[in-house]
């Protein structure tokens, strides 16, 4: 079991999500679709937890985060990760607001400070959508821009909610709530 930080994304966004790319499935041939319950923003991956480290970063984080400001995000395009002919993860782009990165900053400092090894890599916020390309042909980067259905009008939404999620592989959705904070 794997347990991680996100940005909660409101149920009508996943939605709408979901409504949008289910048309282009013939396009995005991808072999995995992201079931649109299990759309988050990680914001830190902790791996497998012990009890005691659970409610440790559990206060920790939620003392941490309590007077951060609910804000605005929006879903502005589409695009992968992994090679350009294959991809392994297909994605959605969120704008890349100071507000975001200031609260991935501070759970990810707070989950350090907890004791946990974290990714090193640059901060990359996006929401998985689907994995691994399935096409007969190789995947056609050009799409992204030409079937992006955010192009013309970002979808926006209210980021009020940052929650530790429970991995569950077995089950669908893949993703339980184990405690919401709520910004202010």
């Amino acid at each position: 079991t794997h347990y991680f930080w996100a940005v909660r994304i409101p149920d009508h966004v996943k939605e709408t999500i979901h409504d949008e790319l289910s048309q282009m499935k013939p396009i995005f041939q991808f072999k995995r679709w992201v079931d649109l319950h299990d759309y988050h923003i990680t914001l830190a991956f902790l791996g497998s937890v012990k009890p005691q480290q659970l409610q440790s970063v559990i206060k920790l984080v939620g003392e941490a985060i309590k007077k951060q400001k609910a804000f605005t995000l929006e879903i502005e395009g589409l695009n992968v990760f992994g090679a350009q002919k294959s991809p392994r993860i297909f994605w959605a782009a969120v704008n890349e607001a100071d507000e975001l990165f200031q609260l991935q900053e501070i759970v990810h400092k707070t989950c350090i400070e907890a004791g946990f090894s974290l990714e090193t890599r640059p901060y990359h916020p996006h929401i998985t959508l689907a994995r691994k390309w399935g096409g007969a042909e190789d995947f056609k980067t050009d799409d992204l821009i030409t079937h992006n259905p955010f192009a013309e009008k970002a979808l926006s939404f209210q980021v009020s909610e940052v929650v530790l999620y429970k991995s569950n592989l077995e089950n669908i959705p893949k993703y339980e709530p184990v405690v919401v904070f709520s910004l202010v």
